[in-house]
């Protein structure tokens, strides 16, 4: 398992690198720009290839983008559309240049139009995005539920797949915080097991890419996206653990976003944190070390 935080990309990827170094990340992710802007952040070819090298060097081993919150691949909006299919497509773009794991996105929201076309339009959007990029794997978030967004069940998600052209690029991000905002039963060991059996079912295993372990300020189906320091919401430490030592998530990028102790991204405390309670789910299922 590949356990890391979200960091900020200030000074460029290798400082980047270095702030994972710092927090003992094995994987980091960051936005690969400014999250509330549509201006296209490109990386000096210099600090590509020194990020690079460094991450084939380790200790941190992977990298996630995460896209900007800006975009709504499901809008009817003809700006907004193209703003964002722009966006998204060099989100891709960059990730082929770092050699990224994946890029995360949230699907998008249906803003007031009928379900069915909207994730019609979020399919075509995955494929025009897809056509324009290489190699790196575009990754699609699970949401909380709040403002009609996309991507609720994993059915949603299973169907966003499909209409995307059942890529082999395209796999999913689930977020804990979302699943329990959403009323996912992952509260236990056993519990979560079913519900990634499940998921499993409809999504297919080769889909799961990334998972994202944030606490929840919520309480359990609130549809409420607020996230938590670790240990400190209303999912509970047994729930958190879990999510740590599932097996089905050893070999992914495991990120936790924050906020942390510090009430701001992920510090070194934080990841201290993360990996106490993966110790605590190992030997709850018996797996210790």
């Amino acid at each position: 398992m590949l356990i890391g935080g979200h960091v900020s990309p200030a000074g460029g990827l290798v400082k980047a690198f270095h702030r994972g170094v710092e927090r003992d990340c094995d994987a980091i992710q960051i936005f690969n720009q400014s999250p509330r802007a549509w201006r296209l952040q490109h990386y000096r070819p210099d600090d590509v290839e020194e990020f690079r090298r460094l991450l084939a060097g380790g200790p941190v081993r992977a990298i996630v983008l995460h896209a900007i919150y800006l975009i709504n691949p499901a809008s009817k909006d003809e700006t907004v559309r193209r703003k964002s299919l722009e966006a998204l497509a060099h989100a891709l773009r960059v990730g082929d240049q770092v050699g990224a794991h994946g890029v995360v996105v949230h699907p998008g929201s249906q803003v007031g139009e009928p379900l069915d076309e909207s994730i019609d339009r979020v399919g075509e959007a995955i494929r025009i995005v897809l056509s324009e990029s290489e190699r790196c794997p575009l990754l699609l978030e699970n949401t909380a539920g709040a403002g009609g967004t996309i991507g609720r069940s994993f059915d949603e998600l299973a169907r966003l797949i499909e209409l995307g052209g059942g890529d082999p690029r395209l796999g999913i991000c689930l977020d804990s915080c979302h699943m329990f905002a959403m009323g996912f039963e992952v509260c236990t060991a056993d519990e979560l097991s079913g519900t990634i059996e499940r998921c499993i079912e409809v999504v297919g295993a080769e889909r799961l890419g990334c998972v994202h372990v944030n606490d929840s300020k919520a309480s359990f189906g609130s549809n409420r996206d607020r996230h938590a320091p670790l240990g400190e919401g209303e999912m509970g430490r047994e729930a958190l653990a879990a999510f740590y030592s599932e097996p089905r998530f050893e070999d992914l990028p495991v990120i936790f976003e924050g906020p942390g102790l510090e009430g701001r991204g992920a510090a070194l405390a934080d990841i201290e944190i993360a990996r106490g309670l993966r110790e605590e789910g190992l030997r709850a299922r018996g797996l210790a070390r």
